[in-house]
């Protein structure tokens, strides 16, 4: 039988140079590969066009990676994320205790505010006159000092978190509740007030403010003597404000804690400001 023969590879210089060259090269890909991809986002509505414009600049870093965000309310990108039908939810708010198996990161904080049509002469409403309101107690605006006219309750539906916090702020449930219209997403409930002299509705102090700035005949009033604005919210003086938070199964990691992490950087503060809503401080 053969002597078997023994091969020795000298490793010159060169040679070793070519190897780190290959290992970098291979690890290089490998980290890139990592950054590609698609991530799918659903949720909040209020959180939705933000998340679009954070996606587009996104996507412009890492030409490879494709951001899908899909809208449809908070407990829709709770769900999502529970089932892994989504990579991040958002919600609109902060998790809830039965949810502390899940990861937030919050990207922005928001308030919601009662808005009225520009028509419509109240100056303020009491936190009590509102909880008349929406449980069918105060039902003509003349009760509050307004024009002798029928007042048109637009509420939020089940499923969106501006219901939730604007129920428990307000200490109701939503069988309280006399609204003679039932919306979904913020736009849908300004489109209505801005339709109607005599509705009342509530939504994101952001959506409110980015849409009076292009011309909708709405305004917001002020709580608790507070204006509602960006500003009151960042200085923390806004009393029913809330985070904007975007949550996955667990701590991120690879593709999703890289957009997560962009989302709260200072690179997309002007895209949040643009929305009125009010960034991290960095």
């Amino acid at each position: 039988m053969p002597t078997p023969k023994n091969y020795r590879i000298n490793f010159t210089p060169s040679l070793l140079m070519s190897l780190v060259f290959i290992i970098t090269i291979f690890f290089s890909l490998s980290l890139a590969q990592a950054q590609e991809g698609k991530l799918v986002i659903t949720g909040s509505s209020t959180m939705a066009p933000l998340l679009l414009e954070i996606g587009k600049r996104f996507e412009a870093v890492h030409p490879d990676t494709r951001i899908d965000v899909q809208t449809g309310g908070s407990s829709r990108g709770i769900v999502d994320t529970v089932k892994g039908l989504a990579d991040i939810g958002m919600a609109s708010r902060a998790l809830k205790t039965q949810e502390d198996h899940l990861f937030g990161s919050m990207v922005a904080r928001d308030g919601i505010g009662i808005i009225l049509h520009t028509a419509n002469p109240i100056p303020e409403l009491s936190n009590s006159q509102i909880q008349a309101i929406y449980t069918g107690k105060i039902t003509n605006w003349q009760q509050v000092g307004g024009p002798d006219a029928s007042i048109t309750v637009v509420n939020k539906a089940q499923g969106r978190s501006t219901l939730d916090i604007f129920l428990e702020y307000f200490q109701l449930t939503n069988r309280d509740i006399r609204a003679h219209v039932v919306i979904g997403d913020n736009e849908q409930g300004i489109k209505t007030v801005a339709g109607n002299p005599y509705a009342i509705g509530y939504v994101s102090i952001g959506t409110a403010q980015y849409n009076v700035s292009h011309g909708l005949p709405i305004r917001l009033l002020p709580l608790q003597q507070i204006p509602a604005s960006i500003d009151t919210v960042r200085t923390g003086l806004f009393p029913l404000s809330r985070p904007l938070t975007l949550v996955t199964n667990s701590q991120p990691t690879g593709l999703t804690k890289t957009f997560i992490e962009f989302a709260q950087s200072p690179q997309v503060h002007d895209l949040i400001l643009q929305q009125y809503f009010v960034p991290l401080q960095n």
